[in-house]
C-alpha cells in the first residue's frame, strides 16, 4: 500500500495546481471567465466572478453589461437595473446597453402593480428607442421595440401603427428579421394564421440568427406543425451546423409527423447531455418529455410513464408532463 502514496499525493498536488490555475485565470480575466459560465448556464458563477471585478474597475460597461444579463436570468431585477444603469452612464452611445436596460426596466414592470407599472414601462420604451435610434442593425432592440408597441397599450405610448414602420425598415436591413417582427406582433393579436405565414417566410430567408429560429421552432412546436419545425431545424443547421438544437427539433418535427422513430430518439437521448440550463435551449426535461411523447406513440405506456416522470424528477412544475402522465392514469 505504501507504493500508492506517492501516485495518491502527486494527483492532489496536481488537482490544487488546477484549481489555483482556474481561480487566477478567473481573476485575470473575469469577463472571460464569466462569458464562458454564462454560455454554460452558470449565472450564479457569472455574478461570483463579476462583481468583484466590477468593485475594482468601476468603469468597464462590459461587466456591467453581463452583471446585468446574469441577474436577469436569477431574477434579481433591481440589481439588473443598477447594473444596466452604471453601463449607460459610463457608455450613453452605446445601443446594446440601453436594449438591457430596457429590458431590465420591462421585468421589473411585468411584476409591477399598474400603478408602478406605468412609468417602468415608459423608460422600457424610451430604452428600446434610444437602442434602435443608436444603431438600427441591433436586431434584438428593434424585436424588443416592435414586441412592446404591439403589446403595449396606448396610454403608455404602445401602439400596432407605431411598430409597422419599424418592421418595415427591418424587413428592408434583413428579410428574416422584418418576418419574424411581423409575425410576433401578430402573435400578440392572436392572428395565429398571419403569424404562420410570416414565421414561414421567416424562415424561407435564410435566418442567420439562432435565437430567433429558436423562438420560430419553439413556435411551430406548440402548433404542433412537424413540417414546420423541421424547416426550422433545417434553418438551425444552415445557421450554425455544429448547434445541438437542431437535431432536437429535427426529433421533434419527425414525432410530430410520426416518422423516423430511430432517428427521433437517437437525436434526443444525443442532446440530453448537451442540454444547457440556458432559456434559449431546450431543456433536459422537455427532452424526456419529448421521447416519452414518442414511447406513446408507439403503445409503450411503461417507457413513456418512465420519461415523464424523469422530465418532473428534472423540474417538478413542467405542465406539459404533468398533464401527459395525468392522461396515461394509474395503469
Amino acid at each position: 500500500m505504501r507504493a500508492d502514496k506517492p501516485g495518491l499525493l502527486l494527483l492532489a498536488c496536481f488537482a490544487i495546481i488546477m484549481m489555483v490555475a482556474v481561480v487566477g485565470h478567473a481573476q485575470e480575466f473575469p469577463l472571460d471567465a464569466a462569458k464562458s459560465a454564462f454560455e454554460r448556464g452558470e449565472y450564479g458563477k457569472v455574478i461570483a466572478i463579476l462583481e468583484p471585478a466590477a468593485a475594482r474597475d468601476p468603469t468597464n460597461g462590459d461587466l456591467q453589461l453581463l452583471l446585468t444579463k446574469a441577474y436577469l436570468q436569477t431574477n434579481q431585477t433591481e440589481s439588473a437595473i443598477k447594473s444596466a444603469e452604471r453601463a449607460v452612464a459610463i457608455h450613453p452611445n452605446n445601443s446594446e446597453y440601453h436594449d438591457w436596460l430596457g429590458q431590465a426596466y420591462g421585468d421589473k414592470a411585468s411584476h409591477a402593480s399598474m400603478f408602478s407599472a406605468y412609468p417602468l414601462a415608459r423608460k422600457t420604451q424610451k430604452e428600446f428607442e434610444t437602442a434602435v435610434s443608436l444603431d438600427q442593425r441591433n436586431f434584438d432592440a428593434a424585436q424588443n421595440l416592435v414586441e412592446y408597441d404591439c403589446t403595449a397599450p396606448s396610454v403608455v405610448g404602445g401602439g400596432e401603427d407605431k411598430a409597422q414602420p419599424i418592421i418595415q425598415k427591418l424587413t428592408a436591413l434583413d428579410a428574416a428579421q422584418g418576418h419574424y417582427a411581423a409575425g410576433n406582433c401578430r402573435i400578440q393579436k392572436k392572428d395565429f394564421d398571419a403569424v404562420d405565414a410570416e414565421f414561414t417566410k421567416a424562415l424561407e430567408s435564410k435566418p442567420k440568427s439562432m435565437d430567433l429560429i429558436y423562438e420560430i421552432a419553439v413556435y411551430f412546436t406548440g402548433r404542433g406543425q412537424g413540417d414546420r419545425v423541421l424547416a426550422a431545424a433545417a434553418a438551425a443547421q444552415a445557421a450554425a451546423p455544429s448547434d445541438p438544437r437542431a437535431n432536437f427539433f429535427r426529433a421533434v418535427g419527425w414525432i410530430l409527423k410520426s416518422e423516423k422513430s430511430p432517428e427521433a430518439e437517437k437525436n434526443l437521448r444525443g442532446y440530453l447531455p448537451l442540454a444547457l440550463p440556458r432559456p434559449d435551449y431546450p431543456s433536459a426535461s422537455a427532452t424526456h418529455y419529448w421521447i416519452g411523447r414518442l414511447y406513446q406513440s408507439q403503445k409503450n405506456i411503461s417507457g413513456a410513464r418512465s420519461e415523464y416522470e424523469a422530465a418532473l424528477k428534472l423540474n417538478p412544475k413542467y405542465k406539459n408532463a404533468q398533464e401527459a402522465l395525468q392522461k396515461l392514469g394509474n395503469g
